[in-house]
């Protein structure tokens, strides 16, 4: 099954339920969930490529090149920015970074480190702040802190999904 490509995707941030205990806890599981696919995925599979798309490395390290973008739009909205920061939309950084000659355990590491960071940021702030807001800058709608680290936690999903799509694609045609 082909999942929607992440830019064509719809977000609705309507709901008004505290919801961000639940929030946090796909952010934390999300390394966790990254190094169970490592534990099986073998890794000559990691740099192969399918089409124009990320390879599976290229997946793992682009989630560690957003995590400085998701502390930054934190900040942003704490400090009572109207915009969120941009992001690069050719995702410039993931392209170059060279993710598939770097170590796995090095980028699930890097991954684990920034995002064990950007918990601890989350961790601190108060229930008021959870309901602070930020236009994001593409989709043109208030975000609050708690709708852009569901949005977080939805690209984390994406692109573990993606990872899951492409071992599958690879264990199938070997």
């Amino acid at each position: 099954m082909k999942q929607t490509k992440w830019f064509e995707r719809k977000f609705d941030f309507s709901q008004t339920e505290q919801i961000f205990p639940s929030i946090l806890e796909r952010l934390r599981g999300a390394p966790i969930r990254l190094s169970h696919k490592l534990s099986y995925i073998p890794t000559d599979y990691l740099p192969l490529r399918e089409g124009e798309t990320w390879t599976i490395a290229e997946n793992i390290g682009h989630l560690s090149d957003l995590e400085p973008l998701w502390q930054g739009r934190l900040q942003d909205i704490l400090e009572g920015e109207t915009y969120l920061r941009p992001t690069d939309l050719a995702n410039t950084r993931t392209s170059e970074a060279g993710h598939n000659e770097q170590d796995p355990v090095f980028l699930l590491e890097k991954f684990s480190q920034l995002r064990a960071e950007t918990l601890h940021m989350l961790e601190k702030i108060s229930e008021e702040q959870v309901f602070q807001a930020a236009l994001h800058p593409r989709l043109h709608t208030p975000m609050r802190t708690m709708d852009l680290f569901q949005f977080v936690a939805e690209h984390d999903d994406h692109h573990l999904a993606r990872i899951e799509e492409l071992y599958w694609k690879f264990a199938t045609t070997k």
